[in-house]
């Protein structure tokens, strides 16, 4: 049985690892819009009477981008993050350190586009396999949250 668990842990690895490394290359392919191509494309989606929610996504992404750094480096992130998964030795800590951005990716979707089931089951599952990989690991965790302080003598 733990062989079974080891190799589920492998493949959830494997799964997230190549996610991100994946969608970290899309973000370093895409190009960035001008600010003017923004408010073009903002203006657009509220003149025709859509919901604010697409306009909500679109000015949070566009204004990610067009920061110049904070795109790239939730980019960089994850693709070192995913790299680090990949390499099996040290996914302890890349999982632990991706997933504030896994949260943040789930609760995008889920409060920007809560309509899209697909996305959500796709990031709630992303979400789950870290927590399940932070999980694994909880006797590490637990010596860093609940150690006892030494007295000194």
């Amino acid at each position: 049985m733990k062989q079974y668990k080891n190799w589920i842990y492998i493949g959830l690895s494997i799964y997230l690892g190549l996610v991100m490394c994946l969608s970290s290359i899309k973000k370093f392919t895409t190009p960035v819009p001008t600010p003017t191509e923004v408010i073009t494309k903002a203006q657009d989606y509220n003149s025709q009477d859509a919901d604010s929610q697409t306009t909500q996504k679109i000015l949070f992404i566009s204004g990610m981008k067009q920061t110049g750094y904070m795109w790239q480096f939730v980019g960089v992130c994850e693709l070192l993050f995913g790299l680090l998964l990949l390499m099996q030795w040290p996914s302890f800590i890349a999982a632990v350190l991706l997933l504030p951005i896994t949260i943040n990716i789930f609760f995008f979707h889920l409060f920007l586009e809560p309509e899209h089931i697909g996305e959500l089951v796709y990031t709630g599952t992303l979400l789950l396999a870290n927590i399940l990989l932070v999980t694994r690991y909880k006797n590490d965790l637990k010596h860093l949250f609940w150690m006892r302080p030494t007295l000194m003598e």
